[in-house]
């Protein structure tokens, strides 16, 4: 990858249904982090969107993707009823890594996710379906519990961030750790931080802990990448 790629794409799905997308390789990027946005957000997070940001200045490209269609997102704004549907999200993080594989120009490039709130576990469970491309996981304020049977699955590297006055989420996630029992597991607290990463200084420190997760796992380019 010698040159910067930003570009808007579309990923097709069942039917003539497809999502839309936001890509950004940086030169000689060293992996490439697909994002999995959580319940109500879209591609346009600004909390996502700083965490890429932050990822590109480390040599990481990103694939900031939207879950929904627009029809289903239209429908969701006012019945909720998409949003939770843990499985159709996760099968969409599948379909995107799959799509990836399809680009002649990213298909070397180690892939990790980062997912948020119920992103996290539509990550989780893309990641026990193609345990053989998915080489990292960063979850931000996550549900992984949501991600069931799949847990148990997962054998990338996981790293979960929680804020610290998120208290029920930290018990599920403790959980969700217990039962990824085929990965390595990291759990990190972040002291005063709320489910958003909202406080002063939270969210750094979300890019600094995915930051370094990241390198240590997608930094060395796979074999022939050039």
């Amino acid at each position: 990858m010698a040159t910067i790629t930003t570009e808007s794409v579309v990923i097709a799905i069942a039917g003539d249904r497809q999502l839309e997308a936001d890509l950004h390789v940086p030169e000689r990027a060293t992996g490439l982090v697909v994002f999995a946005h959580g319940s109500g957000s879209s591609r346009f997070s600004s909390r996502n969107r700083a965490v890429a940001e932050s990822l590109h200045r480390r040599g990481l490209g990103t694939l900031l993707l939207d879950l929904l269609t627009r029809d289903e997102d239209a429908v969701d704004v006012h019945t909720r009823e998409y949003r939770f549907d843990i499985d159709r999200l996760g099968t969409r993080v599948v379909v995107a890594t799959d799509w990836i594989q399809g680009r002649a120009d990213l298909q070397l490039l180690p892939i990790g996710y980062f997912g948020a709130s119920t992103g996290a576990a539509a990550a989780l469970i893309a990641a026990a379906e193609r345990p053989s491309l998915v080489r990292a996981v960063v979850s931000r304020g996550g549900r992984p519990d949501l991600a069931g049977g799949a847990l148990a699955r997962v054998t990338a590297p996981a790293l979960l961030i929680v804020g610290g006055h998120d208290e029920p989420v930290i018990g599920l996630n403790e959980e969700a750790k217990r039962q990824m029992r085929a990965a390595r597991v990291e759990l990190v607290i972040v002291p005063g931080a709320t489910h958003l990463f909202e406080e002063p200084g939270t969210l750094e420190k979300v890019e600094r802990l995915a930051g370094r997760w990241f390198e240590r796992y997608l930094g060395r380019r796979a074999p022939g990448s050039g």
